[in-house]
């Protein structure tokens, strides 16, 4: 390959590809593999190689299962064998100090990677970005809760991939003080834990957030799914325990635990944890209390986040109305919210009403407070909500509907999979093309937040802005 791109960074060389003017570089080590003597430990510094390191293919993927429930025929899994998981992968167009855009993927903390075809680069690549995808250490081996582990591994990864980006962008035309990171949903979860730390400055400059939680649990609920992973194996839940057990093995057990569970159970899952040098506290309360207030941040959510949780399952049509009574009961819930959603939509089942309540609880209720403790702040805030209702399997405006419209990829297989073949150009056009301005200039073209609750939403006619909208519902939602 005598033509193959070649950068140097600290431990060697890489030698990536060239396709359409884009220059890519996969599967870099920015730590060392976490296994063997390193698991269940922070990450390591990654080893330096002789000559050139071939960076034309995605390194391996952190242990998974493919999804289950439904969600097989709409959310795609890559596997990929091997150890060295902790990798990143750069599209640059070529050039210098130009903007850099970071992307960590979803999959509620146990799925995901960064080789799915829909998070390629490219698009954002000719807009005179360098985009940057990372993996990080998934399910138990990143997000167990054992004695003597550091809690919250998989966020560790996450900021070491951001040091590295610092550290080494430069080598590939990026600018290493204008990084814009990107995460959805359960990166979004990491990233926020992130902006809450005190030193979020030294990791990035800018921070998407798209359908993300912004709170962590406290240890004792966080611990639940390990325990339950200890408890059918038949080992201590402590670092012994786990390290004599296999990576396929504590995925196999948390895969069967997690399938037990319905999207109401409210059963153990895996998530992050309050507590150690990642997590220190919520980070919604640390972002409430004025954490990186001068980090701009452009957030936001679906209008129908549920669908996604609800309607493969074929748990959407099994609620009645008294399970949502139940349920608005047991979460503290005003039966004034209730009617404000049958006032905005009266045809809405049980199902659909208690989806909506619960999506408000988790993202569009958490990021409105979110959004309100800073219209004061130093750096702005840009709120959007994505609307453009899919044809595809009731799905409507689902959680992870606006990735194909974001990435300007709705051609592709993962994309079609959610939004069908014949998703609006127009609407990917203007997604795309608000992302690209944020990433460029700190501003995705719409009016920051203020006390009139500027939302840009997302639709069929590429966007414009509500004032407020949804407020009578989220009023009175509880905060904890």
């Amino acid at each position: 390959m005598p033509d193959a791109p070649v950068r140097n960074v600290s431990t060697g060389a890489v030698r990536g590809v060239t396709a359409d003017g884009i220059d890519r570089f996969l599967g870099i080590p920015y730590a060392a593999p976490p296994f063997q003597e390193r698991r269940f430990e922070p990450p390591q510094p990654a080893a330096a190689w002789e000559g050139e390191r071939d960076a034309s293919a995605f390194g391996p993927t952190a242990p998974q299962a493919p999804y289950g429930g439904g969600l097989e025929d709409y959310l795609p899994t890559v596997e990929i064998p091997g150890d060295d998981i902790l990798t990143a992968n750069v599209w640059t167009p070529g050039g210098t100090g130009l903007p850099v855009l970071v992307f960590v993927h979803g999959g509620a903390l146990t799925r995901g990677s960064a080789a799915l075809a829909a998070y390629d680069g490219r698009t954002f690549a000719r807009h005179g970005v360098v985009y940057v995808s990372v993996q990080y250490r998934l399910g138990q081996e990143g997000f167990a809760v054992l004695p003597e582990v550091p809690q919250n591994l998989g966020v560790l990864d996450v900021e070491a991939a951001l040091r590295w980006v610092r550290a080494e962008i430069a080598a590939f035309g990026g600018d290493p003080a204008n990084v814009t990171v990107m995460g959805h949903s359960a990166g979004a979860n990491v990233l926020a834990a992130a902006l809450a730390l005190p030193h979020a400055k030294e990791l990035f400059d800018q921070a998407i957030l798209q359908s993300g939680p912004l709170v962590a649990q406290p240890p004792k609920k966080a611990a639940r799914m390990t325990l339950e992973v200890a408890n059918r194996l038949g080992v201590p839940a402590s670092r012994d325990g786990f390290s004599h057990e296999t990576p396929a093995k504590l995925v196999e057990t948390q895969t069967a635990i997690a399938a037990g569970g319905s999207p109401l159970g409210g059963g153990p899952t895996v998530a992050l944890a309050v507590g150690g040098d990642a997590v220190p506290t919520s980070p919604l309360d640390a972002l409430l209390a004025g954490a990186s207030r001068g980090i701009p941040v452009l957030i936001g959510s679906t209008s129908e986040e549920y669908r996604l949780w609800f309607v493969p399952s074929g748990a959407l049509d099994k609620i009645r109305r008294a399970t949502l009574t139940i349920a608005r009961l047991a979460a503290g819930v005003p039966a004034r919210v209730v009617k404000a959603h049958r006032r905005r939509r009266p045809d809405a089942t049980p199902g659909e009403v208690l989806g909506e309540i619960v999506g408000d609880m988790l993202l569009r209720g958490p990021l409105t407070r979110f959004a309100d403790s800073r219209i004061a702040a130093d750096a702005g805030t840009w709120v959007y909500e994505f609307r453009w209702r899919s044809p595809v399997g009731g799905l409507g405006a689902a959680h992870g509907m606006e990735l194909g419209f974001v990435f300007d990829a709705i051609e592709t297989p993962d994309a079609i999979a959610l939004a069908g073949a014949d998703a609006p150009q127009r609407l990917a056009d203007a997604m795309h093309s608000a992302w690209v301005s944020f990433v460029k200039s700190g501003d995705p073209g719409w009016q920051a937040w203020s006390a009139r609750r500027p939302v840009q939403a997302f639709d069929a006619d590429g966007g414009h802005i509500d004032y407020a909208p949804r407020a009578d519902e989220l009023e009175g939602l509880p905060t904890r």
